[in-house]
Formats: structure tokens, C-alpha cells, sequence
């Protein structure tokens, strides 16, 4: 992945202002992939994002065993893990393509080997452990435009 931003992250307080910076941006229908180690916390940047989007942090919980979660924020997002697929051929039964057609933004946790089967144009989010950070890279027009007014 070439890194095209990168952010720290020292604190669960830095994590959130991440997703602060970021929620204003997004729309529905994007593809924000989140990937890194066991413990990087990819749930808890997807969470952060979604209080952002005014969903009830409560309700924020990791997708691993139900695969994916939907909530209803200032956009419609669905929040999935694909830590146990194995191939693209099973996002089909998940339905994640039609979610983000019919216009829910999409975070997907350890989704980084099916950004062109969830349709492609995705920010990617590398978390990292030591130190704890963000690495930001887009694979398209609109992910480099949402990239693009973070920095500004």
C-alpha cells in the first residue's frame, strides 16, 4: 500500500479525533477498508466513526461472528468483519456490493483482499502497533478526494 497519509494515534483520544476529522467527509456508498494486527483497533476506529455519525456507541459492536452490522447515522452505514472469509465468491451471500449500492457506507474490517469486490475506490486504513498509528491511502477518485480535505 503506498501511504499517502499517516497519523498518529497515542491515545483512544487521538483514535477519536481521527474519526471526528473523518466522518464529516464520508458518504454513503464509500469504502473505507480497515486493516492491521489483532488489538491495532480497527473496531474501535470503526465505533469512533460511527458515534461520529451519530449512532449510539453502544450499539457499536465487532461483526466477527454475525459478519456484518447496520446502523442508521446522519448516513446509512453497514459495519463488517471479513476476518473469516476465504474467498470474494462469499461476499456475495453477505450482500456487502447491494449495500453500497443502495447507498450505505461501508466499514470493513480485515477487508483489504476484497477492496475490488466490494466495487473497488476504497480508503484504506493501515493500523499499526508500534507506535500506534494510521497509515491512509486511497484506491480511487473518491477515496483521494476524501483523503485530499482530510489534509486541508
Amino acid at each position: 500500500m503506498s501511504v499517502t497519509a499517516t497519523y498518529e494515534l497515542p491515545s483512544e483520544r487521538a483514535t477519536q479525533a481521527l474519526a471526528a476529522r473523518l466522518a464529516p467527509l464520508f458518504e454513503g456508498g464509500d469504502l473505507v477498508v480497515l486493516s492491521g494486527p489483532l488489538g491495532a483497533g480497527k473496531t474501535f476506529l470503526a465505533r469512533a466513526v460511527c458515534v461520529a455519525l451519530g449512532v449510539d456507541a453502544r450499539r457499536v459492536t465487532s461483526p466477527t461472528f454475525s459478519l456484518v452490522h447496520e446502523f442508521s447515522g446522519r448516513v446509512p452505514i453497514a459495519h463488517a468483519d471479513l476476518y473469516r472469509l476465504r474467498s470474494p465468491s462469499e461476499l456475495v451471500e453477505l450482500g456487502l456490493d447491494a449495500l453500497r449500492d443502495e447507498g450505505r457506507l461501508l466499514l470493513v474490517e480485515w477487508g483489504e483482499s476484497y477492496v475490488e469486490a466490494l466495487g473497488g475506490d476504497a480508503l484504506l486504513i493501515e493500523l499499526a502497533l508500534n507506535p500506534r498509528r494510521a497509515l491512509l491511502s486511497a484506491t480511487g477518485t473518491r477515496s483521494s478526494r476524501v483523503l485530499a480535505a482530510l489534509g486541508e
